[in-house]
């Protein structure tokens, strides 16, 4: 009986990942689910949901912190936004974190505390779509879905030589990968996929001799690699300004307040500083001070945005009372890394007071 190159090509990459697989916090390795071990839910959807636009080696440190403080859905259910918000400063992407503690409230509580086992139901909860429900589904409850990430995409690409860019490639790529999942093992397969792209199959240089699926490759045989996935021109982006205020009191502390809970960093932390949108510039002058005092310029911080460029001019001002302030609080200098300050934020901070957060990623 012949074998489809299909079922060869699984069958080839499911024996590599037997053996090169990833060490991850979050993972069940092989020779762990042979000796009994199945994947946990819970960790499956916090990493995932951490992935999501963030690299694996950023997400570690903070994944192996969750789980060691909130170790089940229970107990991210018990916990306060503003607690999660802290925890994930710095990982970016807040709403992800907003949805965490929406989706551990309603898995705790209407669905006792267990994950819903299929795709369709899975994407029914907060801060899940397409591709996370289908890695839950199939890592954690065997379902065959056609998981693609950022590295199945690029290998999917290459194999079959796509010349449509993303991402109007990506119907055509979940296709190609659905056809490829087997009914056995599809989140070892997923997980086998995402490996390849990340250590093989890599956006620049790929090592194709070693690749286990290299036969049959279209970019391999007939185009060069690195050339796929196509990818559309990108729009530049749009260049936002304002400014941001960082008052120090005489003790070092510095004065903090809360963002409102709707747009962008929602209920995070930050310094005073004036209204700047993803659509509309703030004042980035030193008119836009919270309150009178000393300012004095400390320079320019950018920072990148999904959808746009954001460039803050720093003021800052020393030996501020306390009472002047009207609203906010104010983190004395050893408390400042466990507030949930964004990343731009504290680059603000540090263009005020160098060094501010070096112990906060000593730790990281």
């Amino acid at each position: 009986m012949l074998t489809s190159p299909s079922f060869d090509r699984t069958d080839k990459l499911l024996a590599w990942y037997d053996r090169h697989h990833r060490i991850l916090p979050w993972r069940v390795t092989p020779t762990e689910q042979m000796r009994g071990a199945k994947p946990d839910p819970y960790r499956v959807w916090l990493s995932e949901i951490m992935l999501q636009q963030t690299t694996v080696e950023a997400v570690k440190s903070y994944f192996t912190a969750f789980v060691e403080r909130w170790p089940d859905i229970e107990a991210m259910a018990k916990a306060s936004e503003d607690d999660i918000l802290r925890a994930w400063a710095g990982l970016g992407y807040y709403s992800r974190a907003r949805n965490l503690k929406k989706c551990a409230d309603l898995v705790a509580t209407q669905y006792s505390g267990k994950f819903p086992a299929s795709t369709a139901a899975l994407k029914e909860l907060p801060g899940i779509g397409d591709y996370t429900s289908a890695a839950i589904a199939a890592i954690a409850f065997g379902e065959p879905a056609a998981v693609v990430d950022g590295n199945v995409e690029r290998v999917i690409s290459r194999l079959f030589a796509i010349d449509t860019p993303l991402p109007a490639a990506k119907t055509q790529i979940r296709a190609l990968m659905g056809d490829m999942t087997p009914p056995a093992r599809p989140g070892d397969f997923a997980q086998a996929m995402m490996d390849l792209g990340a250590t093989i199959c890599t956006p620049r240089r790929p090592a194709c001799a070693i690749c286990p699926i290299n036969e049959g490759c279209k970019a391999l045989g007939e185009h060069d690699p690195e050339q796929f996935p196509r990818k559309a021109p990108k729009a530049q982006k749009p260049v936002r300004t304002g400014a941001a205020f960082i008052a120090i009191a005489d003790d070092g502390s510095i004065l903090l307040r809360k963002r409102k809970g709707e747009g962008l960093l929602a209920g995070m932390t930050e310094v005073p500083g004036s209204g700047w949108t993803a659509r509309i510039d703030g004042d980035a002058s030193i008119e836009a001070a919270p309150f009178p005092a000393g300012w004095v310029a400390s320079g320019v911080i950018t920072h990148v945005f999904t959808h746009f460029e954001l460039r803050l001019s720093v003021y800052s001002a020393r030996n501020i009372a306390r009472h002047t302030a009207e609203d906010g609080w104010w983190s004395a200098p050893e408390e400042l890394g466990g507030e949930a300050l964004p990343t731009v934020m504290k680059k603000a901070i540090t263009a005020a007071i160098p060094g501010a957060f070096k112990q906060q990623a000593k730790r990281h």
